[in-house]
């Protein structure tokens, strides 16, 4: 493997793990259950939240946490995940744009769910629109047997993609 990317709710050791084994860098973002992270973080990985890297030419930004369902952290309203988006602008601007977009949470209407814990962001709708990067990867959402079909979603150019439980 060239790079691992983790969209969250992966087990910090799990990832030190890869990362070690694999011999490549590995970026991630925090899922909503990442929070154990600030106390044993992910050794030898490196975090993208509200960020970009460019890893050989590729330009990856990170959004990671889910919509807020029950006051938890790692959980935004839509507006702070737009506020968020937001001060990411410049960079974007700077950068030309964005190749990868990782995230835990999926976009609104793209293999989101309806309960409120697995709700998409339309935040994440408008920065596709916006920036088109050819690929959204994001996890949260649990494929179930049969839904294979919504691993692999086209939206206006970009492929978004459900890593759940992972993808190759």
């Amino acid at each position: 493997f060239d790079l691992i990317l983790s969209c969250g709710d992966l087990n910090s050791k799990y990832l030190s793990f890869l990362v070690t084994m694999a011999r490549c860098p590995l970026l991630y973002v925090k899922g909503n259950h990442d929070t154990r992270y600030e106390i044993y973080p992910p050794e030898g990985c490196d975090p993208i939240d509200d960020h970009y890297v460019v890893y050989n030419g590729i330009r990856i930004l990170g959004l990671g946490g889910c919509r807020r369902y029950n006051n938890a952290d790692l959980q935004y309203t839509e507006a702070q995940m737009r506020r968020r988006i937001r001060r990411l602008r410049y960079a974007l601007w700077k950068l030309g744009g964005v190749d990868i977009v990782v995230t835990h949470a999926p976009p609104e209407g793209l293999g989101d769910d309806d309960d409120p814990a697995h709700r998409g962001f339309k935040a994440l709708i408008e920065l596709l629109d916006k920036y088109h990067p050819k690929y959204l990867l994001h996890g949260h959402v649990h494929l179930r047997y049969g839904q294979e079909n919504t691993r692999n979603m086209e939206y206006n150019g970009s492929h978004v993609i459900n890593v759940c439980p992972r993808y190759t």
